[in-house]
């Protein structure tokens, strides 16, 4: 599993075969979903409102680190880890 970051129980990776817009999955106990990384939209699947805002803290801070890991995923290279949210 392509993981670039961790924090509070959440993990969020990049696939390299995933297709469709630039995303990014996030993972948090049992809840997983989706989101744009163009504007931090959810796109699928849910999480709870905690995580949820987690989460979009974290990727207004790292857009473009995101969008660098999702070009280097499709060019099937290694990931860059992305510092967590503190």
């Amino acid at each position: 599993m392509p993981e670039i970051s961790r924090f509070f129980g959440i993990i969020i990776t990049i696939y390299w075969k995933d297709h469709g817009i630039p995303h990014f999955h996030a993972k948090y106990q049992e809840h997983r979903a989706v989101f744009a990384i163009a504007d931090g939209r959810l796109l699928e699947g849910s999480l709870p409102a905690r995580a949820l805002g987690m989460v979009s803290e974290w990727t207004a801070a790292h857009r473009e680190e995101l969008q660098k890991d999702w070009d280097l995923a499709k060019a099937q290279q290694p990931l860059f880890p992305i510092p967590p949210l503190e």
